[in-house]
């Protein structure tokens, strides 16, 4: 890829992201408006199943058809990409369906045994009709991203979220006095009609570039052996997908009733819990839209420059990378730990939220680092040992969960995912100084964007503390942060070796 490419595709992907992450956050904010905490709560409960849907039957085909797509593209070989791709639809539907089976028929027995809640019963079996056109646009996706094609991918994205969006507002008035359990339902209705026109979407883009580049040229492979070559790439990541998702989905799952044994209530534990997934966290990992866009363009830059044995390259692109997650992590660390209560006033409208940003505020460094990070170590091949990293990760998250959290609540948690990303992420960026022989700077990566952070954050404080307190007000003082922030870096040369 050249960099002119490199760059096109991580700017119309961060702006995709971006667009989505503040449509996302709207919805959020109609939904816990609408529904509540503990309504986020339930919602948020049924989350993680539905990641472990997508880690079955779509996560590792996508990167799959990328791949493979790239590779043909560069041989000019329409005919095998046509039928790579329509092998490895065929493949996610076959799983998606059986997957819908088993999450429609045993939606009650999942709710009473295992999220411990049956209100989640009517809006699992609506999710379990989802899942098919989650895999099946996930495929179509990987083939537009291994063409360099990122609008498409964009497009469906900001699609789905809009889609979301428009059906809780048309669906909360009805289903909300009905009780809890139909006002989840109205928000799993938004997460099915987004699915459900993405892949329209991205279906009727991919049949119409097909007739506009003209897919004629007879495959040179066979069915079997595209199915080979889909199934010996895309089993390894999905493993590590799936493991992950298992473990994750079992975190999230043991948190209210470790929260319970703390001595809070159900429903308290419950709200506690979706104001923690569901609109905290969300919060955290807005600027994070910056680094997921660049992550997936560094897979193929990366992979192309190992393969061709450019070590310079190599080297450039990881020091430009790391340094770019420093200067976002460092920067949001300052802005949601000077300005919690700020934040979640002028977001959400509920200045006790704070409580929860501020501690998690200065896991941004170490949660931003492992989106870069698992996107260099991707491009390298190193899929066994990201593997083992989550592993690790999880491990301790959820030690700290079954253990340490009946006697110290939420901050058990919060200090659990702390020590799980410090520990992988020392331990991945060792990998990645063995693999690439890159120097890793504490001065510029953490000691200039510190210095620049809170050079911009205090002043501004000072100035919230002695201003007349509005959400005009507050946008306008953190506009002037940011650019402030810029200024700084710029003054300290924190930027040269990004550009």
């Amino acid at each position: 890829m050249s960099k002119k490419q490199l760059i096109t595709s991580t700017i119309i992907l961060t702006c995709a992201n971006l667009f989505t992450k503040f449509l996302g956050f709207y919805y959020r904010i109609f939904m816990s408006n609408a529904i509540g905490a503990e309504g986020m709560g339930l919602y948020q409960l049924i989350m993680p199943l539905y990641a472990l849907a997508w880690s079955i039957t779509s996560s590792g085909f996508t990167t799959t058809v990328s791949r493979l797509t790239a590779r043909e593209a560069d041989k000019s070989e329409t005919g095998n990409m046509g039928r790579i791709v329509k092998q490895a639809v065929g493949m996610c539907l076959l799983l998606s369906t059986a997957a819908s089976f088993f999450l429609f028929f045993g939606a009650e027995e999942i709710s009473r045994q295992i999220l411990k809640d049956n209100r989640a019963t009517l809006s699992l079996r609506l999710l379990a009709f989802a899942i098919p056109f989650m895999a099946a646009g996930s495929c179509l996706r990987g083939f537009f991203l291994g063409l360099q094609q990122m609008q498409i991918p964009a497009i469906s994205q900001v699609l789905e979220q809009t889609i979301r969006i428009l059906a809780i507002f048309l669906l909360a008035d009805l289903f909300v006095p009905l009780g809890l359990s139909y006002a989840c339902f109205a928000a799993v209705c938004g997460i099915f009609a987004g699915e459900a026109m993405s892949f329209a979407f991205t279906f009727f883009s991919y049949l119409r570039f097909k007739r506009r580049r003209k897919f004629v040229k007879r495959p040179s492979i066979s069915s079997r052996t595209a199915a080979v070559l889909i199934l010996s790439m895309a089993l390894p990541l999905s493993a590590t997908r799936i493991t992950s998702s298992l473990l994750s989905a079992a975190e999230n799952i043991l948190i209210p009733g470790r929260l319970q044994l703390y001595g809070y209530s159900a429903e308290k534990a419950l709200s506690l819990y979706g104001e923690l997934t569901g609109m905290a966290m969300p919060l955290l990992l807005l600027p994070s839209a910056f680094l997921m866009a660049a992550s997936t363009s560094l897979v193929p830059e990366i992979t192309q420059a190992c393969a061709s044995g450019q070590d310079r390259r190599i080297s450039r692109t990881v020091s430009a990378a790391l340094l770019f997650t420093s200067v976002v992590s460092i920067g949001a660390t300052c802005f949601f730990a000077v300005f919690p209560k700020e934040i979640c006033y002028l977001i959400y409208g509920r200045t006790e939220l704070g409580r929860l940003l501020l501690p998690m505020a200065f896991l941004c460094p170490l949660l931003y680092g492992q989106t870069t990070l698992s996107g260099l170590l991707n491009g390298l091949g190193e899929h066994l040992f990201l593997f083992w990293s989550h592993i690790l990760s999880s491990a301790v998250t959820i030690a700290f969960v079954w253990f340490v959290m009946p006697y110290y609540g939420m901050a058990a948690f919060l200090a659990g995912w702390f020590l799980s990303l410090l520990l992988t992420a020392l331990w991945a960026l060792l990998r990645l100084r063995k693999a690439t022989g890159v120097h890793f700077s504490l001065t510029a990566y953490l000691g200039k964007p510190l210095l620049a952070g809170l050079g911009a954050a205090l002043p501004i404080r000072f100035l919230i503390q002695n201003g007349t307190p509005s959400k005009p007000f507050f946008l306008v003082t953190f506009f002037g942060m940011g650019l402030l922030y810029l200024f700084f870096l710029f003054l300290l040369g924190c930027l040269d070796k990004v550009q």
